[in-house]
């Protein structure tokens, strides 16, 4: 999401940021490629012209800071502008409503019921509310039988609907039984159509007169671009929807639904998809999507997803086992394993400022994923006595049962203990073992968080990302770890591969 937006912006910051002064003629030139750039993005025109005339003014009538160059400055401007072009802070729901009613309503196949899950999920999860589902789609075949079935994945208790009742009946009774249960969190998924018609909008209509949802909840594909935008306003105009809710913000969008939406509707997004999983929802924060579209990376995420996934206690005691050089591969193998379930690692990666260009420039040499499954089928192909004791893995018939078992080379197996070793290293360096001083190492020099542990640095709970060039200690790393990877260094290494299967090809005619 945002990729192309954000390579386009890059580009014209970086002939920004050769300028010694910011004038109308540079600042237009720059602007010309922001509205260019925002346009490949789907945006709304209009909302594109009225973003770019607003920064124009602020780019002339501001002062530059003192400590920022003129570039710096232009990009901060763009910032702020585009916080707001996002809706500005972010918009919690109602939390204080009892029971608090969601009404999810989208064109069909927007991803409503699947929405209602994840919801469902997040505020149990975040806030301790106790979930009841509303089925009330009884025109889409097995839509009644999908949220069901999220219902018990969830264990969570959900309407008994049938396809030959009502749904305003439906939802009715649905607060009557959501009461028996002492459910405070009731969502009502309605149906959808493949477009606006008047039925569809006097149903929804009904619904929300009978049931007086707190928040109405528009559910977009990210996917459709403006189109959403222009379905959200005839919601919006029927209904007075609540807030939005962007789904597959993880595929390839342009992110114009995501640019347009609270400038066309007044309406904020609240939640986004980032994911198949019932676990893969997230708050929609503008400062943080900006970050991102201008490639400054989205830390704070990062850190709020590890929290979720790692445990306290766990950290701490995986902290020590680093101190005192006791990591070995079984406690890698699940800090891998718990990794995997923050999301793909170059979704993560991401989120790390700078390593979106890095990861860039390396192309195919930067695959993390296919890096980490071969991680995990080598130390999966060792015995539980070797995953703990690593220095039994000296002997060459075990590297090799090793080697033979995840369909590896030996070589392979060789690089994996070697950087293992040099990776325990930088950890206890970063821990501090051996002196029993605090180091700063990689991320050593910031603030301690709940939940990470007492000597875990902020990022300790990320930490080991296999295969990553450029992250020092890491499997994969040894050679990056000493150096920026840089444009003339790929090219070499390019012109290397080139020349070995040139000579393959001599030796093999």
């Amino acid at each position: 999401m945002f990729e192309s937006l954000q390579e386009r912006l890059g580009a014209t910051f970086s002939r920004l940021g050769g300028k010694k002064t910011l004038d109308e003629n540079n600042i237009k030139e720059g602007l010309r490629e922001v509205r260019l750039a925002l346009l490949e993005a789907d945006v709304n025109f209009k909302v594109v012209k009225r973003f770019v005339d607003q920064v124009k003014e602020r780019a002339l009538g501001d002062e530059v800071l003192k400590g920022l160059e003129p570039g710096q400055h232009f990009i901060k401007i763009v910032n702020e502008e585009l916080i707001e072009l996002l809706g500005g802070e972010q918009q919690d729901l109602d939390l204080k409503a009892r029971p608090l009613k969601l009404m999810m309503v989208g064109l069909q196949g927007s991803g409503k019921t699947t929405s209602s899950g994840k919801i469902a999920l997040f505020l149990r999860k975040q806030h301790g509310k106790k979930p009841y589902l509303v089925p009330a789609d009884v025109y889409r075949p097995a839509a009644i039988d999908q949220l069901n079935t999220l219902a018990r994945q969830l264990d969570v208790p959900v309407y008994p609907s049938t396809t030959d009742m009502n749904p305003v009946d439906i939802c009715k009774d649905a607060l009557v039984k959501a009461e028996e249960l002492g459910c405070d969190l009731i969502l009502f998924d309605t149906a959808g159509r493949l477009h606006i018609d008047e039925k569809l909008m006097d149903e929804l209509a009904n619904i929300k007169r009978e049931c007086q949802p707190q928040e109405i909840l528009f559910v977009a594909d990210a996917m459709t671009g403006q189109d959403a935008v222009t379905v959200a306003e005839s919601f919006n105009d029927k209904l007075g929807i609540t807030g939005v809710v962007l789904t597959k913000m993880d595929g390839d969008a342009r992110g114009g639904a995501a640019l347009s939406i609270k400038t066309v509707t007044g309406r904020s997004v609240k939640f986004v998809g980032v994911g198949e999983k019932l676990s893969e929802l997230e708050l929609f924060h503008p400062d943080r999507i900006a970050s991102r579209i201008l490639g400054m990376g989205d830390m704070m995420t990062l850190i709020e997803k590890a929290q979720s996934e790692i445990d306290e206690e766990e950290a701490k005691a995986l902290a020590e086992k680093m101190a005192k050089a006791e990591f070995d591969f079984e406690d890698f193998l699940g800090h891998m394993r718990k990794l995997k379930k923050l999301g793909s690692m170059e979704g993560l990666l991401k989120m790390i400022p700078g390593m979106g260009n890095i990861m860039k420039q390396l192309g195919d040499n930067a695959l993390p994923e296919d890096e980490m499954k071969r991680t995990e089928a080598i130390i999966s192909s060792m015995t539980l006595k070797e995953r703990r004791q690593p220095e039994l893995l000296k002997n060459a018939s075990r590297k090799d049962r090793i080697a033979r078992g995840s369909g590896v080379k030996i070589a392979d197996v060789n690089a994996l203990i070697k950087n293992f070793k040099q990776m325990s290293k930088v950890m206890q360096s970063m821990m501090g073992g051996g002196d029993g001083k605090k180091k700063k190492g990689l991320f050593g020099g910031l603030p301690k968080l709940p939940g990470l542990g007492g000597g875990m640095p902020d990022m300790g709970a990320l930490g080991g990302m296999p295969g990553m060039p450029g992250m020092p200690g890491m499997p994969g790393a040894e050679e990056e770890s000493r150096r920026t990877v840089s444009k003339k260094t790929l090219k070499e290494r390019q012109k290397k591969k080139l020349n070995k299967k040139k000579n393959k090809k001599k030796r093999k005619k």
